[in-house]
């Protein structure tokens, strides 16, 4: 069953319904019981005053018969002997003793019939008597008991099960106005849920259907922010292109003309690069709840690898790169993304080191597992600026390198994604940024604190 109510209902009744069964049973069994007892207990007494009255049935060769003087007459019957001769007897009752024994109760058939019969002896040892009772009208008294006792509580039960559905119902109201208010929303409408007068067992849902809101509308912000701020930046390179596109048209000499287009391939590179910042981004954003271990490599191999990609842009300003590593460092985290945030921050650094500059790189394990370090030699940024790395689009005043400013969100999203902890800081021994990123060791069971 689905509904909720449903199986409250179907729980409650069928656990009441199971119990009064047993009550049923346990009364049933415990009422033939006293019944037993209380009858035998007659049968005893009848016996014992028949044989008070001391009969004298001597001078009679005839057995009497009593009179039926009640409706349940027929179902008891009694005989006195004397002397091994019938001297008296109830009209139903059998010419031949009633009981083997001499004393006491026995359970036996008579004619078809069972019955229960007391067998005791006179104040003369000449003297038995019995008296019986038919077992059938035992049974119609505890039937007539039980009716008296199971039908009310019978009748009760359909009105009980209404009773309860009403108050389940009741119940779940609150449960139903939330689904209903839910469903009359838009899908624009992230406004909290009232509490209200909510019950105690609702409130837990409610508080994490408004934080999951809250979540939502500040994602939905987000993503408008930057659709907003990728619409603008790529009307920039875009601009570019179509105005050297135009100047190409209309330059009247080659060389002003090959100018142009080498400025239209610069502004394709340079809008090429930024969707590709903004692809990856989404992949990030896209992945940000996958499950699974993240893979173990060897950092350093994988810095010598990227390093080695960009090498040929270093080469063409002159720039020196170098690398120095304790092979191997293990760490956690997916090679693609850990590459796309090296070469982020390589890039960085020769993009904003000098021409002939240095850009140095180490990597070597730490008591707290493995650090990756980047330093350069250009001018760095004040403790203002470093605060703001990371913000999307966002970009040093003043800078003539070309950028989207996607990189450290790039670099944030994935460092969070691989538990590595992120520190800027101004360099030393070169005078310009410093960036260090620290993994725990291959296995480490939890990220760092960023």
């Amino acid at each position: 069953m689905r509904s909720l109510q449903a199986r409250l209902l179907a729980g409650v009744l069928g656990s009441m319904l199971l119990l009064w069964l047993a009550a049923a049973a346990a009364t049933w069994f415990d009422a033939r019981h006293e019944l037993d007892e209380l009858l035998d207990s007659h049968l005893a007494q009848s016996a014992a005053l028949l044989i008070a009255r001391q009969l004298d049935a001597d001078d009679d060769d005839v057995p009497r018969d009593t009179p039926l003087l009640h409706r349940y007459a027929p179902k008891v019957a009694f005989q006195i002997w004397h002397e091994g001769r019938l001297a008296l007897r109830s009209e139903q009752a059998p010419a031949q003793p009633m009981a083997p024994q001499r004393s006491g109760f026995a359970t036996l058939a008579i004619d078809g019939r069972v019955w229960r019969v007391f067998a005791a002896r006179g104040t003369d040892s000449d003297v038995q008597v019995y008296v019986g009772e038919q077992i059938e009208s035992r049974a119609d008294i505890l039937r007539a008991v039980m009716r008296s006792v199971l039908a009310p509580l019978l009748l009760a039960l359909p009105l009980l099960a209404a009773a309860l559905w009403w108050a389940v119902r009741r119940g779940l109201l609150p449960l139903r106005r939330v689904a209903i208010e839910l469903e009359r929303r838009s899908p624009q409408d992230l406004r909290p849920l009232a509490a209200g007068q909510a019950p105690a067992e609702l409130a837990p849902l409610l508080a994490a259907l408004n934080a999951l809101f809250e979540r939502i509308g500040a994602l939905v912000q987000s993503e408008r922010r930057f659709t907003a701020d990728a619409a603008h930046e790529l009307r920039t390179p875009i601009a570019a292109i179509r105005a050297q596109a135009q100047v190409a048209l209309g330059a009247g000499q080659e060389s002003e003309r090959r100018h142009a287009l080498h400025a239209t391939i610069e502004g394709c590179d340079r809008a090429t690069r930024l969707i590709e910042q903004l692809l990856l981004l989404a992949r990030l954003d896209a992945r940000a709840n996958t499950d699974g271990p993240p893979a173990e490599h060897d950092l350093a191999a994988l810095t010598r690898k990227v390093a080695a990609e960009l090498a040929p842009q270093a080469l063409a300003r002159g720039q020196d790169i170098e690398v120095h590593a304790a092979d191997p460092c293990h760490v956690a985290g997916e090679p693609v993304l850990v590459a796309a945030m090296l070469r982020n921050l390589i890039d960085n650094a020769l993009r904003y080191a000098p021409d002939a500059g240095r850009v140095a790189i180490r990597i070597e394990p730490t008591a707290q597992g493995v650090n990756w370090g980047i330093e350069d030699s250009g001018p760095g940024l004040d403790a203002q600026q470093q605060a703001r790395l990371g913000e999307r689009f966002f970009r040093v005043l003043g800078s003539d390198q070309p950028g989207s400013g996607l990189g450290w969100s790039i670099v944030r999203r994935i460092a969070e994604r691989c538990g590595a902890r992120v520190q800027v800081g101004r360099s030393v021994a070169l005078g310009g940024l410093q960036v260090d990123l620290q993994w725990r060791p291959a296995g480490g069971s939890a990220p760092m604190s960023r």
